[in-house]
């Protein structure tokens, strides 16, 4: 030990000894010839010879400080560990409320934003989120909202639509239609006010009947879970609605954006041809083929190997690529892509594990945070504005409530589990959102009507459980009926 200790001793010296008779008498060579690109070294080391000895160091450490805090791989940093630890936070306390995480990390978002802490600390807003960093957030905050609809995709269980189809498909089609219809009624009296500048009116009253009919279906799910009343008979006939809602609604969305994106009726046609095209290759080409690639044994693998995961992101990605070039953007693509996902030997579970936990952790807050850049409260700075709000949140609720609700009547169940099944299906957290950040990024819908809409979204998710609590009795198991 002694021996070794010492041979280790004397290689660091010798080691030492010769870096240092290097750079010794590497000072004495003569200086390189002046180039273009060498003239600004020479000057700037110069400056540093001529600053006075005592400073130089201190001042020297101070300069690549601060330079190495205005980089931007400083400032993601920075935006990451704020963002994250706010949205933790927002998560927890929201949760002590009675309230799903998902609600307070929508808040936190909205806090970080100009509407709390660009407005309470304008500096510090701006060192955070400097207007030449937010190109980096968004398309992080993209890629987390594509890969969290990839895991959203392989909750889609079609068996639940097999299975309920008949009660799934009316409760949830009356849950779009109707919402659907009011929200381009109210497109007609708010367009000229609250349309963004150059928006046609029929993509600003398509997205509107969007932004009212559109259900969250991981947060429902969560609810479900955490009141535990997922097995129940409302449990599962919620699920399944959502699921036929969220099919339907997307794609509809889809279809919507295709339109909008085009510029003439050709054009249009084209893109719903090559959206069509697209699925039929998902779903009757990349879905059968997938467990040849993927392999028997990868499949049955308690732990997904590297090249079954690398297999898995280069199909959502070329979903995903294939979506946004069509012109639907890439989030389509990734929900399909899980959609189709292989369901034997739990591999979906499996899956989803990695890519949920990471997407939800990791890069939705950025998404949250970028929403909430978009969201002035701000601009609500009258009566009218608050009225207005209010007036959408009513539409919303009342069409997706109430449709939701006489539909499940008709169908057989008691006003009390229509009611709760109602509010359920008028849970509407991050799809909304995902949806509203379509409409501005295409300049459909202006800061103060995509505001209002973010309120609703946050206001209409909150108070799915304080109306489940209303509403609710004692459920009965499934297997009861």
């Amino acid at each position: 030990m002694k021996k070794a200790s010492l041979s280790y001793f004397l290689m660091l010296l010798v080691t030492g000894l010769v870096i240092a008779a290097v750079l010794h008498f590497g000072a004495t060579l003569p200086a390189p010839t002046d180039t273009g690109s060498g003239k600004s070294v020479t000057a700037a080391a110069a400056h540093t010879a001529a600053a006075p000895a005592d400073d130089s160091a201190l001042s020297a450490m101070t300069t690549n400080l601060q330079a190495n805090l205005n980089h931007p791989l400083s400032h993601l940093f920075v935006q990451l560990l704020v963002v994250i630890s706010a949205a933790r936070l927002m998560g927890m306390l929201f949760t002590r409320l009675g309230q799903p995480a998902v609600v307070g990390e929508m808040v936190a978002g909205i806090l970080l934003g100009p509407s709390l802490f660009g407005w309470l600390a304008p500096e510090a807003f701006g060192f955070v989120f400097p207007r030449d960093s937010l190109g980096t957030l968004r398309l992080m905050s993209q890629v987390g909202v594509c890969l969290f609809m990839f895991a959203v995709g392989m909750d889609f269980n079609a068996s639940h639509v097999r299975n309920k189809a008949h009660s799934a498909v009316a409760v949830s089609h009356a849950s779009i239609v109707l919402p659907y219809m009011l929200g381009v009624l109210l497109a007609y009296f708010l367009f000229s006010d609250l349309a963004a500048t150059g928006a046609s009116f029929t993509a600003f009253a398509l997205f509107m009947g969007i932004a009212m009919s559109i259900t969250a279906f991981p947060v429902l799910a969560r609810i479900l879970q955490e009141r535990g009343i997922s097995r129940t008979f409302l449990g599962s006939t919620a699920i399944t609605c959502a699921a036929v809602d969220d099919v339907t609604a997307w794609s509809i969305l889809a279809f919507v954006v295709a339109i909008t994106q085009a510029s003439s009726l050709a054009a249009s046609a084209l893109n719903l041809v090559l959206v069509l095209g697209f699925v039929g290759v998902m779903v009757f080409g990349v879905r059968r083929a997938l467990p040849r690639w993927l392999g028997v044994d990868r499949l049955a693998s308690e732990e997904p190997s590297r090249g079954t995961l690398a297999t898995v992101l280069c199909v959502v990605v070329a979903a995903a690529l294939c979506t946004e070039v069509i012109g639907i953007h890439a989030l389509f693509g990734a929900f399909l892509a899980g959609a189709i996902m292989p369901e034997a030997n739990n591999f979906r579970q499996k899956i989803h594990v990695r890519v949920e936990h990471f997407s939800s952790v990791l890069l939705l807050p950025l998404f949250f945070a970028f929403t909430g850049l978009r969201t002035q409260i701000n601009l609500l700075n009258d009566l009218d504005g608050w009225l207005l709000c209010a007036l959408v949140i009513a539409v919303a609720t009342l069409g997706k409530l109430g449709g939701s609700a006489i539909a499940a009547r008709m169908t057989g169940m008691s006003w009390r589990e229509s009611l709760q099944l109602g509010a359920l299906m008028n849970t509407r957290g991050l799809m909304e959102l995902i949806a509203l950040n379509i409409g501005y990024d295409l300049g459909i819908l202006s800061p103060r009507i995509f505001t209002m809409l973010v309120i609703m979204a946050l206001v209409t998710t909150a108070m799915t459980g304080p109306l489940l609590t209303l509403f609710g009795n004692k459920p009965q198991p499934a297997d009861a009926r």
